[in-house]
């Protein structure tokens, strides 16, 4: 019962990062405080000195060896095609891993490089823990071998259900179900819907709230409206154009991502048609393309940059924990519609024969 306590008392105790705040420094400047680093200039030190007696700070064995000499050390390995996802992605992951105190190693992976020899890459770079943005974190054979490989690992934005794989996301079907509801509310019946890559859980999760919205409404689902993509700008080119040579196409297309969403805006004004007065179409994520095209997208807002630096909360607290005892931690952050100049009510009043 006292290691309970003791525990208890440990949890509410000031942490590095609170001496940090109190500081007003980062807290890397106060683990080189701590450990005797000359680097630190005096009124700096002074600062942390006080910070650390202001809170009665006792820096413990784990925080010491977190940022200190012992560094920690985790992994961001990415394999996205979307340069606007991934710098969203890298700008909350960098913040948190300065906030917590640890080194953050960005590595690339291809396919053409065997999985064995990014992990064995991984251990010889001293990667304590590795974070795994989309597509990476649906990869079963990634997250195997770094299991085996004895490297911790959190998944980022997967629509798979909870494992012992700790996880960070946002719940896709029902955000892909509350845009194809207001889709309907618009007036729009005939929605087109471009899919993500099939290899990525979050695509069928965000398929499943399309099509329960239809269901909802007395909507059939139709096959031709729908068109597979692949998360890249181009293959939204390709299904957006195969969509609107439709003999009757849709008044509306709801992309899987906003980078697809751009591309179908694109061919929309190739093709003569007015965006969203002829056409109205909605994407996914609101990075930042989605308010540097014309018009703006109405989308859903994905918090990439939180969910990265949750997900180095997370990975921080696994790696300065190393219990296998407990259970994956999975974290599930709100979404949000945001409404934008690409959506309006259909032009003429919208077909009934799919009810």
């Amino acid at each position: 019962m006292s290691d309970v306590r003791s525990s208890r008392r440990q949890r509410n105790a000031p942490t590095i990062n609170d001496v940090a705040r109190h500081a007003g420094v980062s807290p890397m400047t106060v683990s080189r405080v701590i450990n005797g680093e000359q680097v630190v200039r005096a009124a700096t030190r002074e600062k942390v000195e006080i910070a650390i007696a202001a809170l009665n700070y006792a820096p413990s064995a784990a925080a010491r060896t977190l940022a200190g000499g012992d560094e920690t050390r985790i992994g961001l390995l990415y394999s996205n095609p979307s340069s606007s996802y991934l710098s969203e992605f890298l700008v909350g992951s960098l913040d948190q891993a300065s906030r917590s105190g640890v080194d953050l190693v960005v590595e690339k992976w291809d396919e053409e490089i065997s999985i064995a020899s990014v992990v064995a890459h991984l251990q010889r770079g001293r990667i304590d823990g590795v974070i795994l943005p989309p597509p990476l974190c649906d990869l079963n054979e990634m997250v195997e071998a770094l299991d085996k490989a004895g490297i911790p690992a959190v998944a980022v934005a997967t629509g798979r259900a909870p494992s012992d794989l700790a996880a960070v996301s946002i719940d896709d079907r029902q955000a892909a179900y509350e845009m194809t509801r207001h889709l309907i509310g618009l007036g729009h019946d005939r929605i087109g819907f471009i899919k993500g890559n099939p290899n990525q859980s979050a695509s069928a999760k965000r398929f499943e709230g399309y099509v329960a919205a239809l269901g909802e409404a007395g909507l059939s689902v139709q096959d031709e409206l729908i068109a597979q993509g692949y998360f890249t700008y181009r293959s939204g080119l390709d299904a957006a154009e195969h969509i609107l040579a439709l003999a009757d196409p849709p008044t509306a297309i709801f992309a899987s991502n906003d980078d697809m969403a751009a591309a179908a805006v694109a061919i929309a004004h190739r093709t003569g048609l007015d965006v969203p007065g002829d056409l109205t179409v909605c994407g996914f994520d609101d990075t930042s393309l989605a308010t540097t095209i014309w018009p703006e997208l109405t989308t859903i807002r994905q918090p990439i940059s939180a969910m990265a630096r949750a997900a180095v909360e997370v990975l921080v607290r696994q790696l300065k924990g190393r219990r296998t005892d407990e259970a994956a931690e999975h974290l599930v952050l709100d979404h949000a519609l945001i409404r934008r100049q690409s959506d309006a009510a259909p032009r003429v009043r919208p077909r009934m024969g799919g009810r």
